[in-house]
């Protein structure tokens, strides 16, 4: 593993938002959805791509709150534009379980 330092770790801009619209990502390559994420001003709303078919529906992603990467810059999948990246880890089979906060936070919070 390699070390960073606090200011490496401060790169990274990770920001707390509320899913908006979700639906399946049609033309990936592994199953995924798209995502609507609200940041709240003044980042906005984002999308992602995010192979979170394993735990989730759509439906009931819309209204929780995730955490993302604000600061990478947009990446193609298939004919999808994503801009943000969705946090997760994986489960003992590998399939994506959300990184979340606890409690409701403000959208657009700043990890630290």
């Amino acid at each position: 593993m390699t070390e960073i330092t606090y200011t490496d770790f401060e790169k990274v801009d990770i920001r707390a938002g509320t899913i908006r619209a979700a639906q399946p990502l049609e033309g990936a390559r592994k199953p995924a959805l798209r995502l609507e994420i609200d940041f709240g001003p003044p980042i906005g709303v984002k999308k992602s791509s995010a192979q979170l078919t394993g735990h989730y529906t759509p439906e009931a992603l819309v209204g929780r709150q995730v955490a993302a990467v604000v600061n990478f810059p947009p990446r193609q999948i298939g004919k999808f534009m994503s801009e943000v990246l969705t946090l997760g880890f994986p489960d003992a089979a590998g399939a994506v379980v959300l990184v979340v906060p606890d409690k409701a936070v403000p959208n657009g919070g700043k990890l630290f």
